[in-house]
């Protein structure tokens, strides 16, 4: 990763906001093309141009009132990612497959199985982000049914195949949504002049919310039990669900600045 990080471009509207005009035409050609990249180009200058100079302090622009619900909208998605519940399957996969009644060998066999669907599904994702549309995964991705059952399979102690299919369902739904597309909502949704402090931001409040998670499962899981846990996760996905239908435009086949435009009114 450090290596390949050595033949990564400097972002194209990062150089045109420092006046690198033709590093700029020249990043942004190899990505499209000659007219790809002066169309943007001319677009990027149109925008920065209307904004000023790029201010000092970053920190005040992030928290400027017309900023507010781009950056809502950016913690409570990476907020969202985590609180899903997902990834407490993969932190405490024995746990929940003994809870399901399956013994130490097949707990090792479920936990391959578990992770060959999430790198499968994960191309997935890859393969139907720009057909899909971001929104459209992000719907799917959170609206919780597998949880639901999976809680109310443990509530009527149902156990074995049927359990690993449940799982097998939510991990598949949850690689090819929710864990690689929320990045590239943050990475399209924030406007230039605040990229980077915002996307930092976010990405500060995803990880505390994965350690909350981590560590509140085990209490939860003891005091409400398996079942009370996965509804919990799941009531989680619907309010997710309903934001998201609510706040979230489609990005898919945008440029960056025709959504800025579009969230920043």
């Amino acid at each position: 990763f450090f290596l390949l990080s050595f033949t990564i471009p400097e972002s194209p509207r990062w150089l045109a906001t420092v006046h690198q005009q033709e590093k700029a035409q020249k990043t942004l050609t190899r990505i499209g093309g000659e007219t790809y990249a002066r169309q943007t180009l001319e677009e990027l200058n149109q925008l920065t141009q209307s904004q000023g100079n790029r201010q000092n302090n970053e920190w005040k622009s992030v928290f400027h009132p017309e900023m507010r619900k781009v950056l809502i909208i950016g913690i409570v998605l990476a907020i969202f990612q985590q609180w899903c519940g997902i990834n407490v399957i993969f932190n405490y996969a024995h746990e929940i497959f003994s809870s399901a009644g399956y013994a130490v060998s097949d707990v090792l066999m479920n936990i391959v199985v578990t992770g060959i669907t999430n790198v499968i599904f994960t191309f997935v994702a890859i393969y139907t982000v720009d057909k899909w549309g971001r929104r459209t995964l992000m719907l799917i991705g959170s609206a919780g049914l597998a949880l639901i059952i999976l809680g109310t399979c443990y509530f009527l102690d149902v156990n074995g195949l049927p359990m690993l299919l449940l799982v097998v369902l939510a991990i598949a739904c949850y690689a090819m949504s929710l864990a690689p597309v929320v990045w590239v909502v943050l990475s399209e949704i924030f406007p230039v002049k605040i990229r980077g402090m915002a996307i930092a931001i976010s990405t500060f409040f995803l990880w505390v919310a994965c350690f909350i998670l981590t560590y509140t499962f085990p209490v939860l899981n003891e005091s409400i039990g398996a079942e009370g846990t996965f509804w919990l996760y799941g009531g989680i996905c619907l309010a997710g669900f309903l934001f998201i239908r609510q706040n979230l435009p489609e990005t898919k086949g945008k440029t960056l600045e025709e959504i800025e435009k579009e969230l920043i009114k």
